[in-house]
């Protein structure tokens, strides 16, 4: 939907399609960084997002009752100095009033089933109402997912593996001693547990859980909290709105592009919830993609210059799998020696300002707002026309 918007406002043609019937009203991922924020500047998002959204200054790790390590985000040097918490499912109807608006839709219940491309564009089959179609397009996009069919048809390998056992998502509501005044990551032997505030008084709950059960109940949730959260005052469950379990893997494609075939999102890179970087990640690969796409079909850069996509988005998604890395590993550390040592190094750290401002412009990915920034177009491409018309569309995909 990101890509769409940049899309519609750089006048080029393209087609939206999704097999789902509606968007998911399930709100995943909880939290909007700073950096992409900024990026979301020009799409007439922004403000709205705001509006709808609690804005939240700290994030902390504890190790139960103990803070290890408190960053504060207010200081950020940006617009927004801030965590912006706010479920996926809102986040995602912004978008869609944002296209609405723009006057374009997306085109719900057609599903891909095959890609192919020459030299000429690519041609995508789908189903819709039961019925096969094809597509051309100039180019295809393919923001897929997981077991994106845009990556198998590129030829793509997707290099990583899974972590070992399962995580839990759910919205609850909690009578919670904290309040709602912080992002908090637990670390405790049994497990990490993540409780972050949203908007409507609920919280985001997420954990690592062995063998857990496909949809957690109030029971399940209760006890990871009992045995990872504080113990000075127990939290306690008071409602459960919706919970999943879901396999976290770590993996990055070895290319963002085969030719006319793009990569974004979770069909490019998957990594650990740890930091809430997915989303946001994904959004500003959009952003760039469409910047990039709008300039070659309107004739303010040559195709060459497409190879910046990858160019600066693969290192940036190279950083967050090693930033939500570090703090998973660090998580999940059950060594008594290990746990020791990693909550002295926090400790240590919470006591160096330049350390934790470093922590909070990794998190918030205004350490990495270079890599989303396009350089000036090349002198040879600064004047050239457009080699043919738009008449096919750039296609973007979500599966």
């Amino acid at each position: 939907m990101a890509l769409s918007i940049v899309l519609h406002q750089a006048g080029v043609d393209h087609v939206l399609i999704d097999r789902l019937a509606q968007g998911l009203q399930t709100s995943r991922a909880g939290v909007i960084h700073a950096q992409t924020l900024e990026a979301l500047e020009p799409l007439g998002v922004t403000a709205r997002l705001g509006e709808l959204a609690l804005k939240l200054q700290n994030f902390a790790i504890r190790d139960r009752n103990r803070a290890l390590l408190d960053v504060d985000f207010g200081k950020l040097p940006s617009r927004h100095p801030y965590l912006m918490m706010l479920p996926q499912n809102l986040t995602e109807r912004v978008f869609a009033e944002r296209i609405a608006a723009l006057g374009g839709m997306i085109h719900r219940e057609v599903e891909a089933k095959a890609v192919v491309q020459d030299v000429d564009g690519a041609r995508v089959t789908v189903v819709e109402n039961g019925r096969e179609k094809l597509i051309s397009a100039r180019y295809v996009i393919g923001a897929d997912g997981m077991n994106s069919l845009v990556r198998s048809a590129a030829g793509i390998e997707f290099d990583g593996a899974a972590y070992d056992g399962s995580f839990v998502l759910a919205d609850v509501r909690l009578d919670w001693p904290l309040g709602p005044k912080e992002v908090s990551l637990f670390f405790a032997p049994a497990g990490l547990v993540v409780v972050a505030p949203l908007p409507d008084g609920s919280y985001r709950i997420v954990a690592t859980m062995d063998d857990a059960p496909e949809k957690p109940g109030v029971a399940d949730i209760q006890a990871l909290l009992d045995s990872r959260g504080p113990t000075s005052q127990r939290a306690r469950v008071l409602d459960l709105a919706w919970s999943s379990r879901f396999r976290v893997h770590h993996r990055l494609v070895q290319s963002y592009r085969k030719d006319r075939l793009f990569l974004m999102g979770d069909a490019a890179h998957v990594h650990s919830p740890a930091g809430g970087q997915g989303m946001n990640t994904g959004i500003i690969d959009a952003v760039v993609l469409g910047e990039l796409l709008g300039d070659v079909v309107n004739g303010v850069r040559a195709e060459a210059e497409l190879d910046l996509y990858e160019t600066l988005r693969r290192p940036a998604a190279q950083e967050v799998l090693e930033l939500a890395g570090r703090m998973t590993d660090m998580a999940l550390a059950r060594n008594p020696v290990k746990r020791f040592l990693r909550n002295l190094l926090l400790s240590v750290t919470n006591l160096n300002p330049l350390l934790k401002r470093r922590i909070a412009l990794k998190l918030s990915g205004l350490s990495r707002a270079q890599l989303a920034r396009l350089p000036a177009p090349s002198l040879e491409s600064g004047s050239i026309s457009p080699s043919k018309p738009a008449a096919k569309p750039a296609l973007k995909l979500a599966a």
